[in-house]
């Protein structure tokens, strides 16, 4: 496959694209990250999530440090093509460094609090031995 489908991408000033990552089974939106053109060409060779780490500065491969891997199913490009969709299944069932499913566990209530909505489904400490990650 020729590399003339990352041209078709609008890269920000940084040279980044936002990612959305979005269980292929249950529709849930599991993260938001950052993409650079090698990261966004990696996870289609790898048919891996491959992200770039704006605090790292560097490729960060989903599940390097927890195992929690994303498998690639389908990749999308929005209309204005500054946007890129990533249909994964979710290995381990935890996308979040907190330990639950998605990082979007909280919600904003009617009294304008933010409720945390999911559960730990395993604790930080266990998934990364001691680690502080950003994964």
């Amino acid at each position: 496959m020729s590399d003339a489908w990352l041209d078709e991408v609008c890269w920000d000033e940084q040279g980044l694209v936002p990612a959305i990552a979005q269980d292929i089974h249950t529709g849930r939106i599991m993260m938001f990250a950052w993409m650079n053109r090698e990261s966004l060409k990696l996870t289609v060779e790898e048919q891996r999530a491959i992200y770039w780490s704006r605090s790292r500065k560097r490729l960060w491969r989903k599940g390097e440090e927890s195992g929690h891997i994303q498998r690639l199913h389908e990749l999308r490009l929005d209309c204005d093509g500054d946007v890129v969709l990533l249909m994964i299944e979710q290995l381990g069932g935890i996308a979040c460094h907190t330990g639950r499913e998605s990082c979007f566990f909280r919600k904003l209530d009617q009294d304008g609090e933010w409720q945390v909505t999911d559960e730990v489904l395993k604790s930080p400490d266990a998934i990364y031995a001691g680690k502080v990650s950003h994964e």
